[in-house]
């Protein structure tokens, strides 16, 4: 199942995983990333995985091609904040870190919800203009 959490940014899809995840709970999940995309140049997630148990095949195979849609969008992405305590996820996201610049990815133990949501909330710094360059050096 997965649940939309209320969301402390208006950029930010929050979610939670957790029993069994099927096709239909992750495209209520694709959906609402897709509503904020069109209202919002960058997106962050982010996402607890309580305990979950299982994907469907289904649901597994709505993931893969959702994500290999999104390779050509990843501009759109900023950070994903995956709250959890399952070890064996932080080798998967430290290959899409790899994988998926510019999205940065992180994972925080499940008693660190609060720095995983403050984080996650943060947006990019705006690159500084020429003219302010200009104006500091002169």
């Amino acid at each position: 199942m997965i649940e939309l959490l209320p969301s402390e940014a208006n950029h930010v899809v929050a979610l939670r995983a957790s029993g069994r995840v099927n096709a239909d709970d992750l495209q209520q999940a694709i959906d609402a990333v897709e509503a904020l995309k069109k209202t919002h140049s960058r997106v962050s997630l982010y996402v607890e995985i309580d305990e979950m148990r299982w994907m469907t095949l289904s649901a597994i195979m709505r993931d893969l091609g959702y994500g290999l849609t999104q390779i050509g969008d990843i501009e759109h992405y900023y950070r994903a904040a995956l709250v959890t305590d399952h070890d064996w996820l932080r080798p998967l996201v430290s290959i899409e870190n790899q994988l998926f610049k510019p999205l940065e990815v992180r994972v925080f133990g499940t008693h660190h919800r609060d720095e995983a949501k403050e984080w996650v909330r943060q947006l990019p710094q705006a690159p500084e203009t020429a003219d302010t360059d200009s104006a500091e050096a002169g």
